[in-house]
């Protein structure tokens, strides 16, 4: 079961709902504006849906979720949830091989509501990493986590939105989104892990290559390197063989997961050999997002 956990496509509810607003993030035709970020012209082909079924002929399941550097989780209740309700309408109808990430606003934490949602089979939650970065952020959502960590579904940390617009196209994707990713993961270590022993989660990019400063953090006190946590795994979009290797030899193969960030970039092709390709692409995802048996 070959899996990407790791994907964005914008359904037609959702791209009618993005068309009905007025102020940041909306789209004018296309053009997608945001806080944050340069206007930026969306490729239509990028969200066909014939078109991305062709390119996903070789898994057995692709992870869709809400693109979290819109901002959208931290939008006020009223304007956050139709957009989320016009996502999950337009991920709960894909058809195979997709599979989709729940989303959930920061600004109104809704235990009951996320349970209901996931009952309508969705993976687990996608987070923004903006929302996660220290102990007050995850103390807010942690009833969300709550609920993932009684189900035995992961949590995805996903860059939020980019602080500032400075700098060129690739400014938000190199500096912003790893710094926010690098935040997330120190903070879920240090306040997140003593409150949810159990939760599955899941840091996109790599977790913005955090772990590899496993030695700075034991040379300022911290205690990080040799402590196994079979449930943190960290997806390897935007990074090749380099990086997956570095990540590799801190965290071991068992917690790496394959995710391309389609249509913004292409699954890596790691080169370990055809033990880690299985290990990445399908032992270790199938692990992450395998239920307890109460909730199968």
């Amino acid at each position: 079961m070959s899996i990407d956990v790791h994907q964005h496509l914008w359904t037609p509810s959702f791209l009618d709902a993005l068309r009905r607003r007025a102020e940041p993030p909306f789209l004018d035709g296309w053009t997608l504006i945001l806080d944050g970020e340069a206007p930026y012209e969306v490729d239509p082909g990028a969200h066909d849906l014939d078109s991305r079924l062709k390119l996903n002929a070789d898994l057995d399941l692709a992870l869709v979720s809400l693109s979290s550097p819109l901002g959208i989780e931290h939008l006020p209740p009223a304007e956050a949830w139709p957009l989320i309700d016009a996502y999950h309408s337009g991920a709960r109808d894909l058809p195979a091989p997709f599979g989709a990430w729940a989303a959930a606003p920061v600004t109104d934490v809704d235990a009951v509501r996320l349970s209901r949602t996931l009952d309508q089979g969705f993976r687990g939650l996608q987070l923004p990493a903006t929302a996660l970065g220290d102990a007050e952020g995850l103390s807010a959502v942690a009833p969300l986590l709550d609920v993932l960590e009684e189900r035995g579904v992961p949590l995805f940390v996903h860059p939020g939105p980019a602080a500032t617009p400075e700098g060129p196209s690739w400014w938000a994707a190199v500096v912003p989104y790893v710094q926010q990713m690098h935040a997330s993961w120190y903070a879920f270590q240090a306040f997140g892990r003593p409150r949810h022993p159990r939760l599955k989660v899941c840091f996109a990019l790599l977790a913005g290559l955090a772990p590899l400063h496993s030695e700075r953090q034991i040379n300022r006190g911290g205690s990080g390197r040799g402590r196994v946590d079979a449930n943190l795994f960290v997806e390897t979009s935007s990074y090749g063989p380099r990086a997956i290797d570095a990540v590799v030899r801190e965290l071991g193969i068992d917690v790496v997961v394959n995710g391309s960030d389609l249509p913004y970039a292409e699954a890596p092709s790691p080169e370990f050999g055809e033990a880690a390709r299985h290990a990445i692409r399908v032992s270790n995802p199938d692990r992450m997002l395998k239920r307890k048996e109460s909730q199968s």
